[in-house]
C-alpha cells in the first residue's frame, strides 16, 4: 500500500523517507499494556500496535522536521528543547508542552544520577590497577564460598 504524502512536506524540501524507521514493538506493547486497565480485559491487536508505531514515527518526524526548521531560522546547528516546544506550539500541540518540559526535567535528573555513578571510579581514590586487584580478590572470595 503506498504511503500518503505527508502534509508538512513540500516538493522543495522533502523529508527523507526511511521505511525502516520504527519503534521497538515490545516497548510499545509494554506502554500500551500499562495504560489499558487489566481488569476490563481489553486486548490490543498486533495490527493496532503496528499502526500506533507508524503514527508515533510520523509524529516524531513531523515534530523534528518543524524543530529543525526553527533551529535553522535561529542559526543553530543543534535542535534544543526550546525548538521542540516551539514546534509543538506551531503545529497545534501546545497542550503537550507542559508535559514535555516535565519529562525533560525528569530526564535531566536521571542523567545527573548517572553522572554521579560514572564518577565512582574518580571518587574511589584508587588506581585502575588497585580496583582490578580488589575485583579479582572479591571474585576469588565469592568462588571460594560456592566451592
Amino acid at each position: 500500500m503506498p504511503r500518503a504524502k505527508r502534509p508538512w512536506m513540500d516538493d522543495d524540501n522533502p523529508c527523507p523517507r526511511n521505511d525502516d524507521l520504527s519503534l521497538p514493538k515490545a516497548t510499545v506493547q509494554k506502554i500500551v499494556g500499562e495504560i489499558l486497565p487489566p481488569a476490563v480485559g481489553i486486548n490490543f491487536s498486533k495490527e493496532a500496535r503496528d499502526l500506533l508505531i507508524e503514527c508515533c514515527v510520523e509524529f516524531i518526524t513531523l515534530i523534528s522536521s518543524e524543530a529543525n526548521d526553527i533551529s535553522e531560522k535561529d542559526s543553530k546547528k543543534t535542535i534544543a528543547c526550546d525548538h521542540i516546544t516551539k514546534a509543538l506550539d506551531q503545529l497545534g500541540f501546545g497542550d503537550y508542552v507542559p508535559a514535555v518540559l516535565e519529562a525533560a526535567n525528569e530526564h535531566k535528573e536521571v542523567q545527573k544520577g548517572r553522572e554521579k555513578k560514572a564518577n565512582k571510579f574518580e571518587q574511589s581514590g584508587m588506581t585502575l590497577e588497585e580496583l582490578e586487584r580488589l575485583q579479582q580478590e572479591q571474585f576469588a572470595a565469592a568462588a571460594a564460598r560456592h566451592n
